[in-house]
């Protein structure tokens, strides 16, 4: 599979790690920086990262900075993208079956690099599981859509 990653300065060796980690399991990662731990506008990366998911170039991504979620929230202003801030495995795993979120945020200063190894781990093995989450899944999108509408008046 084909995963961005990108951080902050606050997640710049848990990005580090988390990297290596799906390098090692065998995707390809397009690493998006930060690249030091010098001072960055994350919402630059997040961006950048989430638009190359809706664009096809990478199959899912995992943002992380402090705590996840303002990767998480500049990640969900593009359209068609649904990233979850995800600290514990039933998290992980909903995040993609219940939600189909194509974006995994992780905090750095909130959980340690193994447990962000195994929420990856889960939240890569996990698929959507359609069913009941479909019509609430295509009414997140409807939402998205009537949004992009309102901003075009």
């Amino acid at each position: 599979m084909r995963i961005a990653v990108g951080c902050d300065e606050a997640a710049f060796a848990f990005k580090e790690i988390i990297r290596d980690y799906l390098t090692g399991m065998g995707h390809e990662v397009d690493d998006y920086g930060v690249f030091d731990e010098g001072p960055v506008l994350y919402p630059d990366i997040a961006y950048a990262v989430a638009v190359s998911v809706v664009e096809g170039k990478n199959e899912r991504a995992v943002l992380m900075c402090g705590t996840g979620i303002g990767m998480c929230i500049t990640a969900n202003k593009v359209p068609g993208i649904r990233a979850a801030v995800c600290h514990d495995p039933f998290s992980a795993e909903r995040a993609r079956k219940s939600n189909d979120a194509q974006v995994l945020c992780l905090g750095a200063r909130v959980i340690a690099p193994e447990l962000g190894k195994m929420l990856t781990d889960i939240w890569l093995a996990a698929d959507f599981a359609g069913g009941g989450s479909t019509a609430k899944v295509e009414r997140i999108g409807y939402y998205e859509q009537l949004s992009l509408n309102r901003e075009d008046r």
